[in-house]
């Protein structure tokens, strides 16, 4: 008993002498900057008579490279106090070890031993550590065979100092001559547009191109700001182990990856360690972080790793512009990329629309989904010309997409009358089979078979070569709004759209605030396979996005998970940061290089022929509409349009059969029509 307090009372002796993990390594940064500022006094001569002694110690061993061994005590010193953003890893170390043994060398390999021991022994050249590496070297190999090495191992070095490739480096020179080029791109009729896709569609003229076309310069960006700030990240290693410690988990802590966003803090688990026994611990790792929300991907897609994200005390704003000039973007052999931002491990996220080929968006009020598709919009008008896209913008809200009106790239004005919609969806139908009815007659099966069998033509200068026939993007923007107007028909529309349209270059992009399931129905989220998920309310609403919960767990401001077919778990990435101002300096260079835009009026205008509204179900809609309107003793569109969930075409077409059949009178203007029965003509006579 007395042994058990003995032991106690020593423990807790220790306990109180020890130091905090935080305290411990400011006081080292400390010790490693008076070492530095020292050392560089003393080579100045201003430390005194010690001061000349530890001189002239250092001389003799690293001769010229004294001072700059000095600086790496200073810089060793700032990294401790500053974790978050200077992070020394181990082949950093490795690298600075290898560059102060082989660099010494460096200065006496060529001089001859006698000369290169007295270099040495008066402190000059690389010192003694220089001479002795050297001579071991010119020993065994000799002179030639020793530079090899020393150049070779100098050069890795500098890449494990610096986590660079050579490679690497010689795309940022390549990407430096692309860059200086960009501004100056100009695209003529049957040229490829960028030299970054060596397979391009053809382009085509448009009454909205006059002689040439040039691409919008990055320049209209705005340039990206600093980087995120992830807090202490060896504090929050140690925490991270501690805890699941604690529950008797046993993980080796591995990389830190830092995004925009959330810093990854991966952990392999050890042997017998289950997943869900890490995952399970997520609220405790919260409060022991101080971070909320915090989210846990198990396993990392492509690693044996377990990943956890905790918020940056910083985050940092993705501009379009960083993203554009990317080695990923300008590398990209994708006819329409659309730039999605940046992951957790800081990569550029491109990802191809053509692919996709439809994409659903959906997030709460706020969560930056909007900015997000400004963001879309822009990466496609600054890889494509007027021939090669079209857009198609529905805003309900009528606020977002106003900038593009006037543009060349559009079909038609941006549609923000709810009654024109269905029309609208109802001609990207009719396109999509008149596509597919000249593919049937060029003998092509799509759009890309198509623009090459024409760009083929052209060029071997026939007579007979089939019309342009560009892509179009269809957007909407609250498809929330859409469904409550026409249920039924939008959602007919987008269905048929989103199983067939492929093919023929048309394109769907659905954006919604309200992702409920009479929203978005199980028969969209069957055909489009491509969602991204942004901030939402409740696990629910994320279910219902991407059928997995983790989207409640986002963090707003552009925060997202993005989910395709070809990836097995959804993708975080942060969004881009697109300013208004950006917005108006894209389109306002778009509109001087077409001053007067010629759209297609049928777009908006667009009638089904009379013998597809015979073909309708019209006698039950007749018989309700009929019983509808001499109930409320007033008819017209809206009416119909709200009770029987059909859309503008359909509900004026019933008012013209009501009319031929007596039940209403004939239009007078704005006001109502005069209903000429009551309820007791619609009883049966006796």
């Amino acid at each position: 008993m007395s042994l058990f307090r003995r032991r106690k009372k020593v423990q807790k002796q220790v306990t109180e002498w020890l130091i905090e993990p935080e305290t411990a390594r400011e006081i080292g940064a400390i010790l490693f900057l008076v070492c530095g500022g020292l050392f560089l006094l003393a080579l100045t001569g201003l430390a005194g008579e010690i001061g000349f002694y530890l001189a002239r110690l250092f001389r003799l061993f690293f001769g010229y490279l004294s001072y700059p061994f000095s600086l790496v005590f200073i810089f060793l010193g700032i990294s401790l106090f500053f974790p978050g953003r200077i992070r020394l890893k181990k082949p950093t170390w490795l690298g600075l070890a290898l560059l102060f043994l082989l660099l010494p060398a460096l200065f006496h390999l060529f001089v001859a031993p006698d000369e290169a021991l007295n270099w040495a022994r008066e402190g000059h050249g690389g010192g003694f550590l220089g001479y002795g590496v050297s001579y071991l070297l010119k020993s065994l190999f000799g002179l030639w065979a020793s530079f090899l090495i020393v150049a070779s191992g100098f050069l890795i070095s500098l890449m494990l100092l610096f986590s660079v490739t050579l490679s690497g480096l010689f795309g940022r020179f390549k990407d430096l001559f692309v860059r200086r080029e960009q501004s100056h791109v100009e695209v003529t009729t049957g040229v490829p547009v960028l030299t970054m896709a060596p397979k391009k569609t053809p382009e085509q003229p448009s009454p909205a191109s006059v002689g040439h076309y040039q691409l919008p310069p990055y320049e209209l960006l705005e340039n990206p700001t600093g980087g995120p700030t992830p807090g202490d990240v060896n504090k929050n290693i140690a925490i991270i182990a501690k805890t699941l410690a604690q529950f008797g988990i046993s993980v080796t802590m591995s990389d830190v990856n830092v995004g925009p966003t959330v810093a990854q803090y991966t952990l392999k688990p050890a042997e017998g360690v289950k997943l869900s026994q890490i995952t399970a611990r997520i609220n405790d790792l919260a409060l022991a972080l101080a971070a909320h929300p915090i989210r846990i991907e198990a396993p990392i897609p492509g690693k044996s790793l377990v990943g956890i994200e905790v918020p940056n005390q910083k985050r940092a704003t993705v501009s379009l512009k960083e993203i554009f000039l990317s080695r990923d973007w300008r590398e990209t052999r994708c006819r329409l990329p659309l730039a999605l931002g940046r992951d957790v491990a800081g990569f550029p996220a491109v990802v191809n629309l053509e692919k996709m080929p439809h994409l659903l968006v959906a997030g709460s009020t706020g969560s930056g989904k909007t900015i997000f598709l400004n963001a879309l919009i822009l990466s496609l008008l600054f890889t494509k010309t007027p021939q090669e896209l079209k857009f198609i913008l529905i805003d309900p809200k009528r606020v977002e997409f106003h900038y593009y009106n006037d543009i060349p790239h559009l079909l038609a004005p941006v549609v923000v009358d709810l009654d024109k919609v269905v029309a609208t969806l109802k001609w990207v139908v009719a396109e999509m089979e008149r596509r597919y009815k000249v593919f049937q007659e060029v003998g092509k099966r799509d759009i890309e078979a198509y623009s090459l069998s024409r760009q083929e033509r052209v060029s071997s200068g026939q007579l007979s070569t089939p019309p342009p026939m560009p892509y179009i993007v269809v957007i909407i923007d609250e498809l929330a709004d859409l469904m409550a107007l026409a249920a039924s028909e939008i959602e007919a529309q987008i269905v048929r759209i989103a199983q067939m349209a492929r093919a023929t270059g048309i394109h769907l992009i659905l954006a919604t605030q309200r992702p409920s399931v009479d929203v978005i129905t199980g028969v969209i989220k069957a055909n489009i396979t491509a969602r991204i998920a942004f901030a939402v309310a409740s696990q629910i609403d994320s279910r219902t996005i991407l059928d997995m919960a983790g989207a409640e767990k986002l963090l707003g401001s552009g925060d997202m998970l993005y989910q395709s077919s070809d990836i097995a778990k959804p993708r975080r990435i942060q969004a881009p940061f697109v300013r208004e101002k950006e917005i108006k300096r894209v389109t306002e260079f778009l509109k001087a290089q077409a001053p007067e835009v010629v759209y297609n009026q049928e777009v908006t205008e667009y009638q089904e022929s009379q013998e597809q509204l015979e073909q309708l179900p019209q006698d039950e809609l007749y018989e309700k509409a009929k019983e509808l309107v001499v109930e409320a003793q007033t008819a017209s569109a809206s009416l119909l349009q709200r009770r029987l969930r059909i859309g503008y075409t359909r509900a004026a077409r019933l008012l013209d059969l009501l009319e031929e059949e007596g039940v209403i009178g004939k239009a007078d203007g704005a006001r109502p029509r005069q209903v000429l029965v009551n309820k007791d003509d619609l009883l049966p006579k006796e």
